[in-house]
């Protein structure tokens, strides 16, 4: 079975683990390692402040309590997302709206943002789907216009940038997945970045159980105290010692995840171009990191025959996101803003292929000629 997703491992990871277990003798956060991925970051996509997480998830928590989202506030994002994209903002009380997407990039349809605005609105959370960026400059231009704060929900978008700048370092706030599913992984894991540095000390402390631990380290105060609300966001040094293997190697990751998609891209293109497919879309001012290679088949029943033939030949395939204005919490704790005119039509269309680092080139052929030999066997 060709499977659908395999975590990348480079090399170096056990090294480093056996570093942070027998030398360093460190296993909580905020180690060698943490720090390392941190300035990494930080040096590498030019941001301010680079904070490791748990998850993506709880770097979204972290932006909503700095966002200072209250009960009665309304968040505006996409339904076609991960759960954690809203949950972030419901835990604070916050209701979701939800806008359209477009049906080229499947990101949030930006020219529909500023009629989903109303006098409780605080907040905007693009969403950069499959690592492909959201138009950020109308969306910056609309927050600014209305002095809406812009988290970036970059889980997908490591590596990617928008008109040459990275995914998550234009917005007030933006977060990453180091998820197994994600290009660079550690397991579970996230990163917070703040790109405006009168968020950084409260940031610290939130990811500290709202202490002022940090400082205490720093040798800024002689002992450190319960000042804030936050939780436990820190990630282990196991975790982050896994992840600065990855992030050494992040071009070479990178280049071998952009061949795959390329390799797909043009093997299929024939399909596309007699319209029995759609392939992904890739705006020129857009570089994207290969996150995901997705096809769009005529509606829902031809895609599920197509996963269906797909596992008969041992490839596992699968579809994304089920839209949040769909679900029985979505309906409860959002409101769908305007016309649902792509968000489900899309969402029932797309299958994601199997992509993964050094996932081999005949694996990748073999994935291709079973579509082709699908469109040309069953549906004609």
């Amino acid at each position: 079975m060709i499977s659908f997703n395999q975590p990348p491992c480079v090399g170096n990871e056990e090294k480093y683990l056996s570093e942070a277990i027998r030398i360093n003798r460190k296993l909580c956060g905020d180690g060698i390692y943490t720090k390392k991925c941190n300035e990494w970051f930080e040096n590498a996509f030019d941001i301010s402040k680079v904070l490791l997480t748990t998850s993506c998830t709880h770097a979204l928590e972290m932006s909503a309590i700095l966002a200072d989202i209250k009960q009665g506030d309304e968040v505006i994002a996409p339904s076609y997302t991960f759960v954690s994209t809203v949950n972030a903002f419901v835990l604070r009380g916050a209701t979701i709206v939800f806008v359209d997407i477009r049906p080229d990039t499947l990101n949030i349809n930006e020219e529909l943002i500023e009629d989903a605005i109303t006098d409780r609105t605080k907040a905007i959370i693009p969403v950069h789907y499959a690592g492909v960026s959201c138009e950020m400059d109308k969306i910056m231009e609309v927050a600014q216009k209305y002095n809406l704060i812009v988290i970036e929900d970059a889980a997908q978008g490591v590596m990617s940038t928008y008109k040459g700048k990275a995914l998550g370092s234009i917005g007030d706030f933006g977060t990453y997945s180091f998820h197994e599913t994600k290009n660079y992984t550690m397991g579970e894991g996230g990163a917070l970045l703040i790109n405006n540095n009168i968020y950084i000390e409260r940031a610290e402390i939130i990811r500290e159980k709202g202490t002022n631990r940090s400082k205490f380290f720093r040798g800024q105060v002689d002992k450190y105290s319960w000042v804030d609300i936050g939780s436990s966001y820190l990630p282990s040094e196991l975790n982050a010692a896994y992840l600065y293997a990855q992030l050494e190697e992040a071009e070479t990751i990178n280049k071998n995840r952009m061949d795959i998609w390329n390799r797909y891209f043009n093997g299929l293109k024939g399909l596309s171009d007699i319209g029995v497919i759609e392939l992904p879309y890739i705006p020129e001012h857009c570089s994207h990191n290969a996150h995901m290679f997705y096809i769009k088949c005529k509606d829902l029943k031809e895609r599920s025959r197509l996963i269906e033939f797909l596992k008969d030949n041992d490839i596992n395939a699968v579809f994304h996101y089920i839209p949040l204005h769909s679900s029985l919490a979505g309906k409860k704790l959002g409101r769908f803003n305007g016309e649902d005119k792509y968000t489900t039509k899309e969402s029932e269309r797309l299958l994601r292929l199997p992509i993964y680092y050094n996932l081999s080139e005949s694996n990748v052929e073999k994935v291709i000629e079973s579509i082709h030999r699908f469109y040309s066997e069953i549906v004609n």
